[in-house]
């Protein structure tokens, strides 16, 4: 048995891409962590399954590499939606996800934009484990202070800094991401205003670590900026992996433009299924 897949990524944000809208593929939490792995299977920062959507054009399933779903992922979104444009011959796309419907429409040129729906700003939406003024987190982690918390689709902790270069992200990152003011833990970013209209970013993703690119992370950045009017609402944001386009409209929703790559596709071995078994 072999199974086919597209690998694809945003800015270096990678993806195996699975299609079961033919039929149902079950993957327990040791079977996406097989695949996911970059030794041993593939290799990725999430996986994605497509599954039939009775209310979108497809429904997005995203599992991070410890095999635990995640509820969205910008970059991802882009990528199924320049998927099943090709597909379709059509410009717009609607993906249902975990978090809800996100409309991705073609923006030429190879970048594709996503409504990523609302971002959420108070304590309960992020969740945090207990009242607390979002804009301002009584929260210091190493040199990391006062944090802005946003969700948007996932929790995420944002600090700005002077240098983002100079950030031990690798040694901080976990630990924000697992404290104990964040139940579902959260994703962390440092993000360096550039000026008003540009940022320069890093993130540590939950389980998936440092990627080069996130982009809900990006608009959790964005809605942070301009909350602290630290630039406007729309800007361009520079992550390891590239920049993305951001813009957080006046009714609360985030859109986010960027490209998408296909690197290659394949078939996954049987092999990959056998954790299953053990």
């Amino acid at each position: 048995m072999t199974y086919p897949f597209v690998k694809m990524h945003g800015l270096g944000n990678d993806f195996v891409v699975l299609d079961a809208r033919a039929g149902a593929l079950e993957l327990n939490v040791a079977q996406a962590q097989a695949i996911a792995d970059r030794r041993l299977g593939v290799g990725c920062d999430q996986l994605i399954v497509l599954e039939p959507s009775e209310r979108g054009d497809v429904f997005m399933r995203i599992r991070n590499p410890d095999g635990g779903e995640a509820e969205a992922c910008g970059n991802a979104t882009r990528c199924v939606a320049s998927q099943l444009m090709s597909e379709t011959g059509t410009d717009r796309i609607v993906v249902e996800t975990v978090a809800g419907l996100l409309e991705a429409t073609d923006a030429g040129n190879g970048l594709y934009s996503v409504d990523m729906g609302k971002a959420y700003l108070d304590w309960q939406g992020i969740p945090l484990a207990g009242e607390m003024d979002t804009l301002h987190l009584d929260l210091a982690v190493g040199p990391l202070s006062d944090p802005v918390a946003v969700n948007i689709g996932n929790p995420h902790a944002v600090f700005f800094v002077d240098d983002v270069a100079a950030v031990d992200l690798e040694t901080v990152g976990p630990l924000v991401e697992h404290h104990g003011l964040f139940p579902e833990r959260a994703n962390v970013s440092v993000a360096q205003i550039m000026s008003r209209g540009a940022i320069r970013m890093r993130v540590w993703e939950r389980t998936a670590g440092i990627t080069l690119a996130c982009g809900s992370a990006a608009c959790a950045v964005m809605v942070a900026a301009a909350r602290r009017d630290l630039t406007e609402r729309s800007a361009d944001i520079t992550l390891d992996g590239g920049t993305l386009n951001m813009a957080w409209r006046e009714d609360g929703h985030v859109m986010m433009t960027g490209p998408v790559a296909t690197s290659f596709a394949g078939h996954l071995d049987d092999a990959l299924f056998a954790p299953a078994l053990a």
